[in-house]
């Protein structure tokens, strides 16, 4: 059972409108809100059953109608305070949500049937969710609030969920009197004097506490007696810690259960039957709880961790489990959380030299800092057990290294195609080799030259031809010299956009321009897009610090810039054609500091002044989070975040490619709307790419098949970007003789 004191999410007054209940009915996920009134005096109860109820009953349903008049009124509720044994009873079927109310009614918390989930503060703990990652201060303030709360902005500032101390009443704690170490063996009196020179007092912790709330960081304490705990829980503390030295302590298990706190027990120095017992007691209390595998040595032997305990601990316990380590490093809560660990607790110092035995197993800032980041990197790796799909970056490099279906000969419109008429070789552009058993005996549809990829229409799948569109903004089609033709050829295409590889910028325009008709000026427009990959391995970089980089990427821009220049008296344009550009600001590893981002557009507008861009209209393309260049995954930092992605076009009076699925992609990054990401660039739009996307990762793909609201899009760029002329940049969807942009431009017809 879940005592959620956070009870923001599951409330509306009464006379908030229906609409708004259900908004936080959606966003809780939980399927209930509690009506309150002005005084937070509980009113009534609204299901998502009890509005569809309403609805069908109320055919004209107004849904600003109050909350209120839609709720259950007669609600069961239980007193905040009462034995969560006892509260466990007021679970039956369909009643999963209890709330809580003080003397006056008034709801100060919710009951929650659920034991697969812990909640301390604003954390979610268990399967789906992040780690929760615990900085154990203890005693290592060394009985200074100022050392306390250091320590707490330290460990904020590395990327702890929660911060955790301990609170001793040491006349209720030891035998003797005033915790006299008179009489006790030298370990007990080493650490009696520790106390006594280092333990903070329920008054100075509490400062602390407050502090952590300042800073918007958890805190969670371990009380050692009776009276800490009932300090503590007057206080508030979200949670409590039992240590492994009192997990065979019942009383305090009964008396800090009693409490209603989720509660974190660690198992150290417990035998199993121990732990059983304990686990077992309470369970029975209703408290809701998690069990930590620990070794309790300082440091412990990594022979003695036993990582693997963890899955027979989830079984004893039929709780969240996690791992509390006293091992050096932080390797081995690294494994923790990929054996499924889902909170971790490691202990932390400014200074290891400094005196007590928690300091020398303990994480300095910045190494409890690269666990977080190991750790997070970690849970992104786990994944799921759901099917496998081929990731993006495999698509590309499938598409570079794997091998296609390939004529050995012409073959014609009607003719069937026989084995002897197809081969295998790379690339993979086309239908895979195992797919020639299917292919083997169909009729071909199309003329396929010798050496021509066969693809999935080749299989008969219904095709979606090319065919005169209908948009509201001048469109066009990506294309490469080699198939510009064949690719416009049937369509009314306004324009095309030339995507150069860096070999494309050596070739003499006079051969590709030979004829008298090609010579000719097109009757559409042009744009160009700069090379993703130059000779070299060298990738365009204007924010580079590096002379070398830097300088190359000036000229490398300025060839495009040329060569879009020669371009065009080959084609009919209204206006200067215009340039794509990936600008640069990428890294290998990992996404720069925020604050470093000024510094780095103005490399990049420094840059672009040495460029000539007489006769052209230079846009730079919004970027996503995650590039993949070279085959593997990198980093973008510029041209990302929308905000300072405007600010860049504001102040150096510059134009943009927004780019659709690289900026949802951004906008998933950044946990923002996408809508809001649209309303921030588009003022500053030229020219966009209309495609897909999932997740931060996922570019390039089919339109509908992602997560981008393409009736909302169109309607905001009909606003925003009007005139912004654009392209399909499907992945791949040039093969199969554009197959993959006529089914883009197609569904794209219901929206622009």
């Amino acid at each position: 059972m879940i005592i959620e004191r956070n009870i923001a999410p599951y409330i509306v007054f009464s006379e908030d409108p229906i609409v708004r209940a259900l908004g936080k009915i959606s966003d809780n996920k939980e399927r209930i809100v509690f009506c309150v009134g002005q005084q937070g005096h509980l009113e009534g109860s609204l299901s998502d059953g009890d509005f569809r109820r309403w609805i069908v009953a109320t055919p004209d349903a107004d849904l600003q109608t109050p909350a209120v008049q839609v709720a259950h009124r007669d609600v069961a509720s239980g007193r905040f305070g009462t034995p969560t044994a006892s509260l466990r009873a007021a679970f039956r079927p369909g009643v999963t949500h209890v709330p809580l109310v003080d003397e006056q009614h008034r709801m100060i918390a919710i009951a929650i049937d659920r034991d697969d989930e812990l909640r301390i503060g604003a954390h979610a703990i268990g399967p789906g969710h992040p780690a929760f990652l615990i900085a154990e201060i203890g005693n290592n303030h060394q009985g200074s609030v100022d050392l306390a709360r250091q320590l707490v902005d330290l460990a904020a500032d590395a990327g702890a969920d929660a911060v955790k101390f301990q609170l001793r009443d040491m006349a209720a704690l030891y035998r003797g009197p005033q915790g006299s170490t008179a009489g006790e063996d030298l370990g007990a009196q080493y650490t009696l004097d520790l106390l006594a020179k280092f333990a903070l007092d329920f008054d100075r912790l509490s400062i602390v506490f407050d502090h952590c709330r300042d800073r918007g960081i958890d805190v969670m304490c371990t009380p050692w007696d009776s009276p800490s705990v009932k300090a503590l829980a007057d206080y508030g503390i979200p949670a409590l810690k039992i240590a492994s030295a009192d997990l065979t302590n019942h009383a305090l298990l009964r008396e800090a259960a009693g409490y209603g706190l989720p509660l974190v027990l660690s198992t150290g120095m417990s035998r199993e039957d121990e732990i059983r017992e304990s686990a077992a007691l309470v369970r029975s209390t209703g408290a809701s709880f998690a069990l930590l595998h620990c070794q309790s040595t300082y440091p412990a032997p990594f022979k003695d961790v036993n990582l693997a305990y963890m899955d027979r601990l989830a079984q004893i316990g039929q709780c969240v489990v996690g791992y509390s380590g006293h091992e050096r490093g932080f390797h081995v809560p690294v494994a923790a959380v990929a054996r499924g660990a889902h909170i971790v607790e490691k202990h932390f110092t400014l200074d290891r030299s400094l005196e007590g035995n928690d300091h020398k197993v303990s994480l300095l800032p910045q190494e409890f800092a690269q666990m977080v980041a190991r750790i997070r990197e970690v849970e992104e790796a786990l994944g799921s057990a759901a099917p496998r799909e081929v990731s993006t970056g495999e698509m590309m490099n499938r598409v570079n290294l794997a091998k296609s279906l390939v004529a050995t000969r012409a073959i014609a419109t009607g003719e069937t195609i026989t084995a002897d008429a197809v081969t295998i070789k790379s690339p993979g552009r086309g239908l895979q080799p195992n797919a020639l058993q299917q292919l083997v005996g169909r009729v071909s549809r199309r003329d396929i030259d010798e050496g021509d990829f066969f693809y999935d229409g080749d299989l008969g799948t219904a095709q979606i031809d090319r065919r005169e569109f209908s948009f509201r903004r001048p469109w066009g089609l990506p294309v490469r010299y080699h198939d510009f033709r064949s690719l416009v050829r049937g369509s009314n295409a306004d324009f095309v956009e030339f995507h150069f590889s860096y070999k494309d910028l050596d070739l003499d325009l006079s051969q590709i321009f030979r004829t008298n008709v090609e010579l000719a000026a097109a009757p559409y427009a042009f744009t160009t897009h700069t090379p993703d990959l130059f000779s070299g391995d060298f990738i365009l970089d204007l924010a580079s610090e590096d002379p070398a980089i830097w300088e190359r990427s000036i000229t490398e821009l300025q060839r495009v810039i040329d060569i879009t220049r020669s371009l065009h008296p080959h084609f009919t344009c209204a206006q200067d054609p215009l340039i794509v550009a990936t600008l640069g600001g990428f890294t290998a590893d990992a996404h720069v500091d925020p604050s470093l981002r000024e510094r780095m557009y103005a490399r990049v507008a420094e840059g672009l002044s040495k460029v000539d861009e007489t006769g052209v209209r230079l846009t730079a393309q919004t970027l996503p989070p995650y590039p993949w260049l070279m085959g593997g995954q990198q980093f973008h930092n510029l041209f990302l975040d929308a905000r300072d992605t405007a600010a860049f076009a504001q102040r150096y009076d510059r134009k943009l490619t927004l780019d659709v699925s690289h900026s949802k992609l951004a906008a998933n990054f950044a946990g923002r709307p996408f809508s809001e990401y649209v309303d921030i660039l588009g003022p500053h739009t030229e020219h966009l790419h209309i495609v897909d996307a999932t997740g931060v990762d996922g570019e390039g793909v089919q339109i509908a098949d992602g997560e981008v609201d393409f009736a909302a899009l169109a309607t905001q760029l009909d606003q925003l970007a009007p005139h912004a002329g654009f392209i399909p940049e499907i992945w791949q969807g040039h093969v199969g003789g554009g197959e993959g942009f006529w089914v883009a431009l197609d569904r794209l017809e219901a929206w622009f």
